[in-house]
Order: C-alpha cells, then structure tokens, then sequence
C-alpha cells in the first residue's frame, strides 16, 4: 500500500472510532450497538479501513497489546474486599461452569448447523467463552442493577477474557498440531501458560508497587510508567506463549488495587481516554474485515447458535453457578440474561480464524463472521431487553435518591432530618469529632473513612450515592471536593456558594453551579438558622409563603431536586418542598 492509502485508512479508523462512541453517547446506546456497524460498513465500501492491509503482519500483536491494556484497566477494578463469601463462590463457578458448558454447547452445535469440522467448531466454542468488561460494563452502567449483582457480573467478565485467551491459544495449538491434545498435555499446557502469566503479573505488579509508592511521579508520568509496565510484561508473555499477557495484565491490575501502601487515583483520566479509544479502534478495525460475502452462508446458522447460548446455555449455567448460595431466583435469572460477548472474542477470532484458514481446517473461514454475529446479536439484544428485564424482576437500585451531606453544623444536620422526613436514605460524613458526634446524636447514618481516600474505603460508601451535597465551612475545601468526587459518583455534586467576601484559593475560581438561590452561602444560613430559622418540609400545594425559601424538590419517586444558582425547579403537585423557615 502507498503511503497515501495508509494516512487514509488510520484516519477513517481513528475518525470512525470516535465519532461512532459520540453517536452512541447522543443516543444513549451502548457504543458497540454503533461501532460494529460502522466498521463492517466501512470495510464493505472502502479498501482503505483494512488493518490486516494496513499493519500486515503487526496486526494481531498489537491487537494483543491492546487488550491487555484493557484488561490491566478492569483489573484496577477489581478490589477482593468487594468479593466475599457467597459473591465469590458464584464468579468462581460462573468461570469454571461457564467455560466448561459453553464450550460443549457450542462445539456440538456448531459442527452440524455452521457445517463445520470438529476442530473448527472445538475452536470456535473456545472463542466464545469470553465475555468482557468493555460490554459488560457500560451496560451495567445503564441498567443500574442491584450492587451485588454488579459487582459478580463485573468480576465474571474481567476474569473470563484471559482465561478465554488461553484456552483459544490451547485449542488453537492442538488443533495445528493435527489433532486435539489429550487431557493431560493439554491441562499442563494450560497450566504452564497460568504459571506463566500468574508470575509475571506479580513480578510486573511488584516492579509498579515499588516505583509509584517509593518514587514521587507526576501523574502523568505515573501514567506513563503503568503503560510501559503493563505492554512490557504483557509483550514477553505472549512471544513466550500466546495470549499469557492477558492473564499477566488482569493480575498487574488486579494487585495494584489490592496492595496494601499504595494509593491509586480514583481518576485516570489519560489512561480512561485511552481505554475508550482502544476499544473504538479495536471494534472498527475487526468488523471492517468481515465481508459482506463471508457473512452471506453464516447469519442464519450463527443466530441459531446465539439462540442456544443465550436461552439454553447461560440460564443453566447461571442457576448452576448461584446453587446453594443466598443469592435469590430474580439475579439468577438476570445473571442468566447478561453474557454479551465482546472484544476478546473478536480479537481471537481474528487472530486464529485466518492461520486455521491457511491450514486448511474445514470450516475455519466461518470462524470470524460467525463470531462477529454472535456478538452483533448478543451486544443486540442484551443491550436492548437488559434494562426492562431487570425492572420485570425488579433487580434495579431504588430510583430514589440517595443524598450524601459532607458537613456537620448544626443547619445541616438539620437538613438531614428534613430529607429523611421526606423519605430519603441519607447519609452524612463530616471531619471533626465534634460534627461527627452531632451527627451520631441525631440518629443520622454517619460514614466512615477520610473524604478523599476513595481507595481505602470511601469509594465503597460512594456506590449508590446519587447526590453528594458539600455544606462545610471551608469554601476551598467543597469548591476542590466537587472537582475531585464529581466522577466518582453517579449523580451530580453540589456545593454552597462561596461567601461573597471569600479570598480562597480555588473557591472563586471552581465553576459549576452553587447550591441555594444567589445570597445564601454558609454564613447566611449559619446566622439565620442560629436567629431561630429551621430546615423543615410539607407538600408542595401552594407558592411558598413568606419567610420560606426553597432549598429543594423531592419528586414522587424520591428523587431530590436541588435548587441552584442556574436552575429553580418548579414544584408541582405531589412534590414535597424542602424548605428553610425564617424564625
């Protein structure tokens, strides 16, 4: 290719990619929903959105790579204090169960329907074992389930991608060989590419511990320094044997989140950024090497088998997996409706299917396009069903709002009281032992852990808080506590206006919107409320009167309605108002 046809085709790559996540982000889809289409559409019209052209023999390698940043990414994720007891008996039976039955599955089915050897289909059931973060993820992200079941679902996908790479590799190699290895070869080949990427992920793990604790690095550098550790490890791995990088990526991650001394940033932004342009590339460049004309024998027997694993299949192994455990017959079934297949599969598929190809194995050219199916179908139709399936067996988080109030004057444990007289569940943090004591003598839920020690225990009070409401004091301290939890949860975080005559550091300078009309900054409401003015709620049936001033709306379904220096929510009937009364 000139180097013309090469400029062109990483543009379109890098273009697509991104511009089909902002599509699906207007439209409030998962992004595969757009980029698998985008991809295949582009490899259809064009010769330019070609990897395999572009990158040649490069490709699968840095396919590989890519992934393994991936996964080293959920691995950060994976903290085991949020994976005990009956949780983690259902993911351990959820790998083991779930690679075992969908492997029979779909290795018997696929020989007759797909027409294929039973080498192609052994190796094609290998691929779609996987399921993955990168789709599991952000559906979670917009159903809500319940945390547990988050949490298993989570876990199940981040562990089952390497596990899923190995045994492709397994397979792959025996089928090569001219026959599938025997138990035993095949058991030590698969424990020797564990050993292997097991070890180096903790080497890889301990090197990262001792730089980032011991040596001061700026973030971005500390950025840098986790990518050139997590590709270096994961690039020696696979020359040695294939796809161990994948295991040695999720178990660098996986340590990093559980080491004890060492404080990750709850935000990565450059890594984040980073994560998400991969995976576009990566979904663009795969679809565009499935043709129009490999597809033309394979939709309908491939949604015949995406029927078998997605109503036979994952509901066995889903009740199998939950057996004996206190995990109730409604997150079964949704465990049982949750197994989209993601960008492992495709990479793999990618990888084998051709070299079985060149090998002359009956039916390996099927191996992509069936695959690319398969996840179209899955991504499909769980994406599209997940949300209304989990509200029939009513496995979603309460709409209503969970507020947490940051702050323990005595106004705001005052506000406290009239939220939960409102009917929310809230939650209060504060610093000094004296607030704290407040708080705890009002009968009001008190968090534990520092602010902004996320990692070593706030961020697991942070899951299902919808609103956080800073209302100490110091206007530095909440103007620079919305800049750094505002990504950490998953509704909005609002603070109280700086004092007119405030001369902070970052408090004047912060943007976003203040709580409370304009005037009514924390010393206005200390001084009023220490004159006799008292935070109390009623229905919302009229105009305020006078001496009542807004301070927020609570829906009919609990969800809270801050009032702002930009936005003035309008009561109507069946609200109630949260107001502050002059004496």
């Amino acid at each position: 290719m000139s180097a013309d046809q090469v400029y062109t085709g990483l543009g379109l790559i890098v273009v697509l990619a991104v511009g089909a996540q902002l599509l699906a982000s207007r439209l409030r889809v998962p992004a595969l929903l757009v980029l698998l289409p985008a991809g295949f559409t582009a490899g259809a019209l064009t010769d330019d959105v070609d990897p395999q052209r572009l990158l040649g023999s490069a490709f699968s390698p840095l396919v590989s790579l890519a992934v393994a940043v991936i996964l080293y990414d959920a691995g950060l994720g994976l903290d085991l204090r949020r994976l005990k007891g009956h949780n983690r008996r259902v993911v351990i039976r959820l790998l083991w169960l779930g690679a075992l039955l969908t492997m029979v599955s779909a290795a018997l089915f696929a020989v007759p329907v797909l027409d294929m050897s039973a080498q192609a289909a052994v190796m094609l059931a290998a691929i779609l074992v996987v399921s993955g973060p990168t789709v599991v993820g952000p559906l979670l992200a917009f159903v809500r389930p319940t945390e547990r079941l988050q949490r298993i679902l989570v876990w199940e996908g981040s562990l089952i991608d390497p596990v899923g790479g190995i045994l492709g590799a397994l397979v792959f190699h025996g089928v090569l060989a001219g026959s599938r290895p025997g138990f035993g070869a095949g058991f030590g080949h698969f424990l020797a590419s564990a050993a292997l990427g097991l070890g180096a992920g903790a080497a890889g793990a301990g090197v990262l511990w001792l730089v980032l604790g011991r040596v001061r690095l700026s973030e971005e550098l500390a950025t840098s320094v986790q990518l050139a550790a997590v590709i270096g490890v994961a690039a020696a791995c696979d020359a040695l044997r294939d796809d161990t990088g994948l295991i040695s990526a999720v178990v660098m991650g996986m340590a990093l989140a559980n080491l004890p001394g060492l404080e990750l940033p709850t935000r990565r932004p450059f890594f984040e950024t980073l994560v998400s342009l991969i995976i576009g590339l990566l979904f663009v460049s795969i679809s565009a090497t499935v043709t129009p004309e490999s597809l033309r024998h394979v939709v309908l027997p491939a949604l015949a088998l995406t029927a078998l694993l997605v109503l036979v299949t994952r509901p066995l192994i889903a009740h199998l997996a939950a057996a004996g455990t206190d995990v109730p017959g409604r997150e079964r079934w949704f465990i049982g409706w949750m197994a989209p297949r993601g960008i492992v599969a495709a990479a793999t598929a990618s990888t084998f299917s051709a070299e079985l190809a060149a090998h002359h194995i009956a039916g390996a050219e099927r191996i992509l396009p069936a695959t690319f199916v398969v996840i179209v179908a899955t991504v499909m139709l769980y994406g599209l069903t997940a949300f209304p399936v989990a509200r029939r067996l009513r496995v979603l988080r309460p709409a209503r709002s969970r507020p947490l109030l940051v702050g323990g004057a005595p106004w705001a444990v005052d506000l406290a009281r009239a939220l939960g007289a409102a009917g929310l569940d809230v939650l209060m943090w504060a610093g000094a032992a004296e607030e704290r004591a407040r708080i705890e003598a009002a009968g009001l839920e008190l968090a534990p852990g520092e602010l902004m020690a996320s990692a070593e225990g706030f961020g697991a009070v942070l899951e299902g808080i919808t609103d956080v409401l800073l209302l100490t004091g110091e206007d530095d301290f909440n103007a620079l506590a919305s800049l750094t939890l505002r990504e950490s949860v998953e509704g909005t975080v609002h603070r109280l206006a700086p004092s007119a005559a405030s001369e902070g550091v970052v408090a004047p300078y912060a943007g976003g919107e203040s709580l409370f009309d304009a005037g009514l900054t924390q010393p206005e409401i200390v001084r009023r409320h220490a004159a006799g003015a008292r935070v109390v709620t009623r229905a919302a049936d009229g105009p305020p009167a006078a001496g009542e001033q807004v301070l927020f709306v609570v829906r009919p379904e609990g969800r809270l309605v801050p009032v702002t220096d930009g936005v003035r929510p309008e009561p109507v009937p069946g609200d109630t108002l949260v107001l502050l009364t002059e004496a």
